[in-house]
Parts: structure tokens; sequence; C-alpha cells
């Protein structure tokens, strides 16, 4: 077996001074300049670096690099599958997890591994460390303070799909021209961001920091012909901890033993004894009447421009649902921190009224606002107009990631932002762009979803929108996605991948031993006599068969089969899921391999569904023309295209490819 190092990466924290953007920043030409330093952007610039590239990272403030701007987690049902594979992909925000993490949990555990959320609590400053740590300290990776103005736009090439091409940025306050191969962009919520808080309005995309150039919008919308929409969303006041009552709340501890979400540790940089517990209280009839008497002096909340569904304002959700208890819980934002935040209390109403409205709460009757909440609207532009690689099919070298996209998240922005970075380098490096498939992970679903349907509200990722649950566990992230990250995307370290090689042998070994023990239902009795076996069972049960009874693990047959076995304990868990899951995954394989086969059929970019001569009916011309998918498995998935058209669309594809091989 490979020798591994299985120690919590520390983070470095260098001696810099910030580069800025009258530097020689502007007289160099990169491989890919990423713009904005949130989730997405960390990423990518991280990703692109790994990738090869030489690469510009551009943000309003270098201290502000990954910020937890909202509420300080991470992961959960769905969002821990995506934090996973950016781990299992060489990310960066597994490991700052387990650095920064606080209160660890495995959230669902009631149902099935494949569902299961792992998430953890976050110390904020922490987070903002390790990534700044990594960061200025990565080779290739150049890091600028500085605002783009607008993006550099020159005549696309012509072998190449698009109307544009994209060759650098413009910098604002003196207009310096970086020029480079890609752009990424990563402007979360400072898109003409604008912050309201009861009827005052203002320009930025957080507080106390200023929006994005209003040039950029312009670049979009008006030079390259972006179709644009707004979504709006909003963040809760943050309480002082010393004037919370907490013997009026439920105490919810962490699990005893933290998680990592890293595939690389073993464990996590706060001890288990050291994680500190969050608290549970909820709404009353006062919240309720504070909401209704807020509303005449809420502009945020009687605009139409949509928000996040599954993350609502208070004032949202008591609207939606008057008279309902809502939960709120109290989340420590730091181990050394002397504030809460009050998940659950979104809002944006007057200053004076948000305190009114949390003293309704008996745990917070006697509370004080550190910072209060406020409400954000922000551009996006309409996804639909992105390859599955997250480059815009109408700009060459023009990359989106993160909330620019009409998602909602940290995790969701960066699984974006690592796929959006690989590909920019991918392409400043003249190597082809690569899609992930829904069949073999959670940001191929992600991705997908986006491109194909597009968005209405805030897209937030639940593991409801996988067809292949039982397959793309958080558990198996690293066999399904780190040996493609190393030998087809090179995106992933010689280390992590020499340990996913380590780990799919000894579950590969410990599987086959399994099956090697055979005994019959009498003498399985004998061995372990707590467990139910039916006196009716009278065939021979192998190891791996024991394993599917739900009060056998791998722990007590190595006890029963020491010199077999107990070589493989540190897999125990893995091995336990990896034989319950196994004839399920088995069953799905035929179903996902028909998905890749449609995935592998690609539609021409510039097809032209209104003159070619296909039976297709005049509304599926139309929505082909206007989603313009990228394969016929995308097509299949787009409302109001019907199984009778997609045979007909297969029918003209592989009859023109034929044709195409002929010649």
């Amino acid at each position: 077996m490979l020798p591994v190092r299985r120690l919590l990466a520390q983070p470095r924290f260098p001696s810099f001074s910030p580069a800025r953007s009258s530097s020689n920043s502007s007289h160099k030409r990169y491989d890919v300049i990423v713009v904005g330093g949130g989730h997405a952007g960390t990423e990518a610039a991280a990703a692109a670096t790994r990738i090869g590239a030489e690469t510009l990272l551009i943000t309003q403030k270098i201290q502000t690099i990954g910020a937890l701007s909202c509420n300080p987690s991470m992961g959960g049902i769905g969002k821990g599958h995506l934090v996973k594979e950016v781990d299992a992909l060489d990310g960066l925000m597994g490991r700052a997890g387990d650095y920064a993490g606080v209160h660890f949990s495995i959230l669902n555990r009631r149902k099935g591994p494949a569902v299961w959320g792992p998430r953890a609590q976050l110390d904020r400053s922490r987070y903002k460390e390790f990534i700044q740590s990594e960061l200025l300290n990565m080779p290739r990776l150049t890091v600028i303070e500085g605002s783009v103005e607008g993006l550099l736009v020159s005549a696309a090439d012509p072998e190449q799909p698009g109307k544009h091409r994209v060759t650098g940025v413009r910098m604002a306050d003196g207009g310096d021209k970086i020029l480079c191969s890609s752009v990424v962009l990563t402007t979360g919520t400072f898109l003409s961001g604008s912050l309201f808080m009861g009827r005052t309005t203002s320009p930025g995309g957080r507080m106390g920091e200023a929006p994005s150039c209003a040039g950029l919008s312009h670049s979009l919308k008006e030079v390259l012909g972006l179709k644009l929409g707004r979504l709006k969303t909003g963040t809760p006041p943050r309480i002082i901890r010393e004037t919370v009552n907490f013997s009026l709340t439920q105490l919810q501890l962490p699990d005893p033993q933290p998680t990592p979400f890293s595939f690389i540790n073993t464990h996590t940089h706060c001890k288990p004894e050291e994680q500190i517990p969050c608290h549970l209280t909820v709404t009353t009839p006062g919240v309720d009447r504070v909401v209704r008497e807020s509303l005449p002096v809420n502009s945020h909340v009687q605009q139409d421009t949509k928000g996040p569904r599954y993350c609502p304002s208070i004032e949202s959700r008591v609207l939606r649902f008057p008279g309902r208890q809502h939960q709120v819980w109290l989340e420590p934002e730091g181990l050394n921190s002397d504030l809460i935040y009050p998940q659950g209390l979104s809002m944006t109403m007057p200053p004076e009224m948000q305190l009114r409205l949390i003293r309704e709460i008996p745990a917070l009757s006697q509370a004080e606002i550190h910072t209060p909440g406020y409400g954000v609207q922000y551009d996006f532009v309409c996804p639909t107009q992105l390859f599955p690689w997250l480059q815009l099919k109408s700009v060459q070298g023009l990359f989106l990631a993160g909330q620019i996209n009409g998602t909602t998240g940290y995790e969701e922005a960066a699984a974006q932002g690592l796929w959006a970075g690989v590909n920019a380098g991918r392409t400043a490096l003249s190597l082809p762009p690569l899609s992930l498939s829904r069949t073999e992970s959670y940001i191929g679903v992600l991705i997908d979803d986006l491109v194909v349907h597009g968005v209405t509200e805030p897209y937030r990722m639940f593991t409801s929108r996988a067809e292949f649950r039982t397959s793309l566990r958080p558990d198996n992230a690293d066999l399904r996605l780190t040996p493609k990250g190393r030998e087809e995307i090179g995106c992933v370290s010689q280390h992590r991948y020499q340990e996913a090689v380590r780990v799919q042998q000894g579950l590969t070994e410990a599987l086959s031993t399994l099956n090697s023990i055979s005994l019959s239902p009498p003498c399985w009795r004998e061995k372990l006599s707590d467990v139910g076996i039916s006196e009716n069972k009278s065939t021979l049960i192998s190891g791996e068969e024991m394993l599917l009874y739900t009060d056998v693990s791998f722990s007590m047959l190595a006890s029963t089969f020491p010199d077999l076995l107990s070589p493989y304990l540190e897999f125990a868990e893995r091995i336990k899921i990896e034989a319950v899951y196994r004839p399920h995954c088995e069953k799905q394989q035929r179903e996902m391999e028909r998905m890749r086969e449609e995935e592998s059929l690609s539609l021409p970019p510039d097809f032209d569904y209104f003159s070619q001569q296909v039976s297709l009916s005049n509304e599926v011309r139309e929505i082909l023309d206007r989603a313009r998918p990228s394969t016929l498995g995308a097509a299949m998935r787009l409302k109001g295209v019907t199984p009778a058209a997609t045979v007909h669309l297969l029918n003209y594809v592989t009859k023109t490819d034929r044709k195409t091989r002929g010649k």
C-alpha cells in the first residue's frame, strides 16, 4: 500500500504587501484573470494555477478574501456533498472548513449515508486566515487590489463558436489594461449591487464595501449583448452574545467526534472537547406583529425581485406562513467571538424595528444588536447562456461562476468557481474544455441544472436534484473524482491522488476478502449471536452480505476474523457503506450508461433549428433555439421537448455524424 501523510495541513501566514492595480501587473500578460475574491473566485484562482496557468486574482480588498459574508457555517444536506467534491478535486474549501470548524455534525443520520449532510459551524477569522494563507503563497498566482471597470473585447476566432473574444480587463481609476487569454467573473452580490435597510437604499454588495463598477454590467449587457436578471438576498442582525439568555433555548451539541470534510485529513484543527454548541429557539406571535407593522417602511420586501426560497427572510416567512412558529438557530461566530448569528432571522426592516422584533423572542428579550440586518439586490447573468464548462456561448474566453450565475450559497459558488477555473486554465493553455456529467458528481448536477433550465430564483443544491444519489455519496467523492482530477483534468496533486488510489485498493481488497468468507446461517448465528438471521435462511452467506444487516458492523466481523480483516479497520465505516449500497449502484449502472451515451452526442453550437430538415414542431424548435443545449441529453431535459422530438433529433444527429465521418 502507498504511504501517505495524514496530518491536518496548517496555514502559513505570510508577510505580504498587497500589489495595487497600478503595479507592473498592467504590463504583464496572464493566462487567466479572476475577478472577485469570494468563494467562487478563490477556488477559480486556485484551480487555474493547479492546471498550470499564470493567474491574476483581482479583488477590491485583499483583507476580505475568504470572508464569510453571511452565515458562519459550511455544508449541510446537498451542500456537504459539494464541499466533499470540491475537496476531492483538490479545492480549498474542505481543508479550510477542517481548520476553521468549531462545531461539526452530520445531518440526516437517521437516513442512509447517501443523503447524510456533513456540516460545520466556522470561526470567521480562522476561515479567512486559511484561505488567504493558501492563496498568497500559491505559485503562479498574483493577487492585486482594484476594481474592474470593463472587459477588453475583440473579434471572435472564426474557428470557434462565439461572437466575441475577451482579451483582458480594464481597471477603474486610471484605466490600466491587463491582457489575458481567459477571464473568470465571480462578482457575487457586487454586480450593480444595492443594499436595503428599511426605506434606505445605497450602492454596495456587502455592508461597508462598494459595488462592482457600473461599467462591468454595461460591458456584459450592452457590449456583449447578454441577458441579465436581478435577484435579492439578505442577512440577519448580529447579536451580542452576553445579552442572550441561553437558559431559555434548546441546547444543540456537536458530534462527539468531528468528521473532517477533507479526504486527506484524519482530524480537525478543533479538538472534540473544544467544540462549542449551538442553541435553538422559536418565534412568537409578537414577531409576526412587528413584521406586519414594518411593511410600510420596508422597501426590500415590497419589491418583486426574487429572493431565496430555501433561506427566506423572516418577513417572507411570516407573510407566507402567518401564525406559525419559525425556528431560529443561535450560532456562534467563532471560538472567541462575542457575536451570535441568528439563523432564520434575515431581515431588512429599519434597525429600531429589528431590535423590537428580536426582543419578542423570550431568549432575546434583553438582546442588543451589534450590526443590523440588511438586504442586497444584484445583477446576474441568465446561466442558459453558458456552456457546461461555464464559458459563455457567445464570448470566447469568458467564464462565469457563483452568484453571477443565479445561485446562492458558499458551496454552490465554490463548486462553480473550481470548475470555471479549471476550464479557464485549460482554455488558456490550448487544452480542450471539460464537462462533468450528472452521473458522476453533484457539481455536474448543479451546472447542468443551471445551463439547461436556468433560474427564476436563487438556486440551492439539494440531494433530491440528483438522479443517482446512491452512487453520488459524500463518502465516495474521492473515488469518483480524484483519479479523474489527476489523470484527465490535471488539477489534483500527486499526494492526494496516491491517497485516493490507496483507499480504493484498500476497499477493493477488503470487499474481496469479505466475499471469500462464506458460512452457513447456523455458523453465523454461533459467531454473531445477537444478529437476527432468519431461521428460514439456508444458503451460504458471505461476509459482505452480512454487512447488509443493520446491526452488523465491519468492526464486529474484524473481531471475528482478525487475521483476515483487521488490516482494513481504518476503512470500517466506508466498507459498510460500500457493501450496503453496492447492489443499488449496480442496478443504476444501466441508467447511468444510457445518460452518458446521450450526453456524449454533441449538438453543434451553431445548429439552425429552424432551417434543418428534421421533424420538429415549431414550439420545440423555439425551445431548442432559445436554450441551445450542448448535448442530446441536455435537450431531453428541457421542458417542452417531447420524447418523439428527441428521437427525431437523435436520428438526425447520428445520420449527420455518420456522413461527416464518411468524408
